[in-house]
């Protein structure tokens, strides 16, 4: 290793990104941290970005990135995409307003693609983002089987309420035993009754899965599942057929989270590469070209328990004498369905039935590199993902199948690269995966691979 280059690594970031610093330290004076979600933080402290176009952002002292984190993926087609901009015009000129508050014809229009894409998902509902989404699922899950309590996998994440945010990055001091995991809370202020409510199950082993469940299953109205874990250690396909088969015989709901995965690992989500029908799907991120979106889908019979038209509704219990608002599962929200932001999810459906592939190769065509790369520093790694999203691994391992496989990686080094990428215009925010758009080019492909070469030279 460099002793130079590792002495000065914290000052050269520092020096490079003054303005960021700046910023962040007014920042903190309004917001906790500096920051609207702890997500952008990361030390010694954030790049502010200032402006970004096609693969590229900016930040506010003039510097330029690759980027690779695209808002965590939501941007497949990279930044001002023409297509997305014309999308916003287009509605706003034609429709005259950006919210109608009522039923519109966007509405359908995504659910006719959203139907084709992902046959699963026979009715479908709009949220405001993948939270929301998981959220309603799970409402939906409980009201379907009259069971409480839900299951979820060790190392995965389904958003920031209480209910979900178990067991997503534990200590393995805390984490208990691989085979039966114990639930480990993620917040303060979370109700400790979620340690209970909340089984924790153990990805990629379907025997010690199926174990849990036969204990358990009475208490159990869904198993939800990012199917590949961070949106890239898959599932292997004997255990996504196992769960699917358990979860039948158990009477329990099978919720396939895709709001990484969606349009991402390929167009028709993970469901499409192992040809499994949940019963609930979630979708988010690329479908809103770029602002908050989420979407709920599955089986009619289930998703019909929403339907106001048939029973009383928490805002108007005049609709039916017979019946009580408890009757109906309640969704609502004023900005669901929100037409501009579907004409930008149509719009970036029409580019990536034409491109998705080409990212695919893109994508592919990275990581062998990146591999190769590393492999004659002597430094083993393991580019891991499927489609457009991977995340780089350091590790002696020959396959990563679950979190604590990915716990025994070198998180340290990983780290130190990441700065150093940063101070050579790569951008992802450290120890995150890398999303790659329509906007890369083989040229920002070598861009990546001569940062890389620089950094592990220097290492």
């Amino acid at each position: 290793m460099s002793m130079t280059s590792s002495v000065d690594e914290g000052y050269r970031y520092r020096e490079r990104t003054l303005k960021s610093q700046s910023f962040m330290n007014e920042a903190s004076e309004y917001m906790p941290g500096g920051v609207t979600a702890n997500i952008k933080y990361f030390t010694p402290h954030p790049i502010v970005m200032n402006k970004a176009k096609g693969a590229y952002v900016y930040d506010v002292d003039g510097n330029e990135y690759v980027d690779y984190l695209l808002s965590y993926g939501a941007l497949k087609l990279g930044h001002g995409h023409e297509a997305i901009t014309k999308a916003i015009g287009d509605q706003l000129e034609e429709q005259g307003t950006c919210l109608f508050g009522t039923p519109h014809h966007y509405e359908v229009e995504m659910a006719k693609q959203i139907k084709q894409l992902y046959p699963s998902m026979e009715n479908i509902r709009y949220t405001n983002s993948g939270t929301e989404a998981t959220l309603l699922a799970l409402r939906l899950a409980r009201a379907y089987t009259g069971k409480e309590g839900i299951a979820k996998f060790e190392g995965h994440y389904h958003g920031g309420f209480d209910e979900v945010l178990v067991s997503v990055n534990p200590s393995l001091e805390q984490a208990g035993p691989e085979q039966e995991p114990n639930s480990v809370l993620e917040s303060k202020g979370m109700s400790e009754r979620h340690k209970n409510t909340t089984i924790t199950l153990p990805f990629n082993d379907l025997a010690s899965c199926e174990e849990i469940l036969r204990k358990k299953h009475q208490e159990i109205g869904a198993v939800i599942i990012e199917p590949l874990q961070g949106g890239f250690i898959r599932a292997s396909q004997s255990f996504i057929e196992g769960m699917r088969q358990l979860t039948k015989e158990f009477g329990i709901l099978f919720i396939f989270d895709e709001v990484k995965t969606g349009f991402r690992v390929a167009l028709g989500g993970a469901q499409e590469l192992y040809e499994v029908q949940p019963d609930l799907t979630t979708l988010g991120k690329v479908i809103g070209g770029g602002f908050p979106v989420g979407i709920v889908g599955g089986r009619k019979e289930i998703m019909n328990i929403t339907s106001p038209s048939h029973s009383a509704d928490v805002f108007d219990i005049s609709q039916s004498q017979t019946s009580n608002a408890s009757d109906v599962l309640f969704h609502s929200g004023t900005y669901n369905g929100h037409p501009t932001i579907l004409a930008c999810g149509l719009a970036t459906l029409e580019v990536l039935k034409k491109e998705t592939s080409d990212v695919c190769n893109l994508t592919s065509e990275l990581k062998t590199e990146l591999e190769h790369l590393f492999k004659q520093y002597s430094i083993p790694m393991l580019a891991v993902g499927e489609g457009s999203i991977f995340n780089i691994v350091i590790t002696d391992k020959k396959n990563i199948s679950h979190y604590r496989d990915l716990q025994a990686s070198d998180f340290k080094l990983r780290k130190k690269m990441d700065l150093r990428l940063l101070l050579e215009g790569i951008y992802t925010k450290p120890l995150n995966r890398y999303s790659v758009s329509t906007a890369h080019t083989a040229v920002e492909v070598e861009k990546t691979i001569e940062a890389f070469r620089r950094v592990l030279n220097d290492l």
